[in-house]
């Protein structure tokens, strides 16, 4: 049995009781909205995080003495840090409770942030960016499982919208604020913007956020240390594949095998141990399982497209940062568009239904962006992402809502933190997924055109003679090698658009393996 929590300090509400009352939410505070409004706050700023960087890493490589090759370490070493923490988010919960947590990790990431922005070399940033990730684990599972909390049965579904939101919204916001910081400014803003956020969000949190009550709970070392090392490893292999040749590098080999090994050991302690990190009740929910794997393609293709939108946009059409930006920024109010809507809908239909009609929504966006051309407009970029926004989400919210619907309570925290993890893993593969085909298809693409370029796809130019221009002719045969490199870049992210397209459509009939549950879709305690 959990031991209630003593009061917290600030005015905030007192620990939560150890069964929620029916009709009544599990936490009670004084003022439900600001403390939503505090709780967002939190997670849109550790999301943004993930992205907002990006788009400031040429100006890093010089003032940090960086290159190319290792700059990319300011990204890896922030999302492994991030995975690796992320399983011992319920443990923590528990024994410090979920309210110090919480502040701890929103003012652990605030600190960490102005250390990542005062970074004068390679080596601090790497090591802020991991205390950076450290923190930024606890404050995705935390903020969720608070968003629930908080909410009275009847109204966790549209609070789940609101946190879906945030989540969506973040990664398209993030390269246009990081692109209006980094041209406007100094890269090292991309981390001081949080300082005033993280701070009014702080305080939020300190005057109205309660604590579930602590608990006695053994942590399970060895659980946690072979999952983290294969997760490490996998996230390792899948960022420096590419940069590596994959499996043609013994580096990326053995990162593949020591990922295997540890989570083969992961799993057999887990099904085998007395405390294992994750309760063995979690994985007999049917709905949170589903949930987990769908996570996974969410991940990938959700992301992959945000990934490659920006190149794409920027080498290929010219566009500048802040545009770029500006063109997926629809992508986010589709989002907005379904997530309000959706709240509503889910009381009236099956909710399988409206996941189905999303992923179908994404698919179908992801299939007009397979028909794109070097002589699209905006408006094709525009419009495509509107719709793929709003089949995002349809999918994510209800999802969410299913994946808690049967879930007990006491686990709510621990299978957050499995779906986030889950996320995570999905994201960093659809995004090395796709630059690999990339990459590939363009060396493949570039190939197959060059074999078909003669005097008639060129009008006007003599190839035979070309030879006459002297120095002219390397400036002639450039310009068709670049034109070249342009329609082979073209036509390898119109096969990635349409590869992430059939693998959304092939999830579909595994809807049907997720649990409906009788009445109202809203998460209760489970008896």
């Amino acid at each position: 049995m959990a031991s209630a929590a003593a009061p917290s300090r600030g005015g905030a509400a007192p620990a939560a009781p150890a069964v929620a009352v029916p009709g009544t939410p599990l936490l009670k505070t004084s003022n439900r909205g600001l403390l939503m409004v505090g709780v967002m706050g939190a997670m849109i700023m550790q999301i943004l995080d993930t992205t907002i960087a990006n788009v400031a890493l040429p100006h890093m490589t010089t003032a940090l003495g960086a290159t190319t090759d290792t700059i990319t370490w300011v990204l890896t070493s922030y999302i492994i840090a991030t995975a690796i923490a992320l399983p011992a988010t319920g443990w923590l919960s528990d024994r410090l409770g979920s309210r110090n947590l919480f502040l701890g990790a929103v003012g652990g990431f605030i600190i960490a942030s102005m250390l990542c922005g005062t970074a004068l070399s390679l080596g601090e940033m790497v090591a802020f960016r991991i205390l950076q990730g450290v923190f930024a684990a606890f404050i995705g599972p935390l903020s969720q499982t608070a968003m629930i909390d908080i909410s009275a049965p009847e109204d966790q579904a549209k609070a789940m919208s609101i946190w879906g939101m945030g989540v969506m919204v973040g990664p398209i916001l993030g390269p246009v604020l990081g692109g209006y910081l980094t041209d406007n400014f100094n890269w090292r803003w991309c981390f001081y913007v949080n300082l005033p956020v993280g701070l009014l969000t702080f305080a939020i949190l300190w005057f109205l956020l309660p604590s579930r009550p602590k608990a006695t709970r053994n942590f399970d070392f060895t659980g946690f240390i072979f999952l983290g090392i294969a997760v490490a490893s996998f996230q390792l292999m899948l960022d420096r594949g590419q940069e590596q040749d994959w499996f043609g590098s013994w580096e990326i080999i053995i990162e593949g095998l020591i990922a295997i090994a540890a989570l083969w050991v992961a799993l057999i302690h887990l099904t085998t141990a007395k405390k294992p990190l994750f309760d063995r009740h979690l994985f007999k929910n049917r709905n949170l399982v589903m949930g987990m794997f769908f996570m996974i393609i969410i991940g990938i293709s959700t992301m992959a497209p945000m990934a490659l939108l920006p190149s794409m946009l920027q080498q290929l059409f010219g566009y500048s940062v802040v545009q770029t930006g500006m063109m997926m920024a629809p992508r986010g109010v589709g989002v907005l568009v379904t997530m309000a809507l959706g709240a509503r809908l889910m009381s009236r239909i099956d909710t399988r239904w409206m996941i189905a009609v999303g992923l179908v929504i994404f698919a179908w966006s992801l299939k007009m962006m397979s028909g794109w051309s070097l002589e699209i407009d905006s408006w094709f970029v525009i419009s495509s992402g509107f719709i793929q926004g709003l089949g995002m989400g349809l999918v994510f919210m209800p999802l969410n809502a299913l994946a808690f619907a049967t879930l007990d309570q006491r686990y709510r925290t621990d299978g957050s933190s499995l779906l986030n993890l889950m996320r995570s893993i999905g994201q960093s593969a659809g995004i090395s997924m796709v630059t690999v085909f990339l990459a590939r298809n363009i060396q493949t693409s570039h190939a197959d055109l060059a074999q078909h370029i003669t005097e008639k796809t060129l009008p006007g130019v003599n190839l035979g003679q070309i030879d006459q221009f002297g120095m002219g002719s390397d400036a002639i045969m450039g310009m068709v090698d670049g034109m070249i490199n342009k329609q082979a870049a073209m036509i390898a992210y119109i096969d990635d658009f349409y590869l992430m397209a059939c693998i959304t459509l092939f999830v579909l009939p595994l809807l049907l393996l997720i649990q409906r549950p009788k009445g109202k879709i809203e998460v209760v305690h489970a008896e």
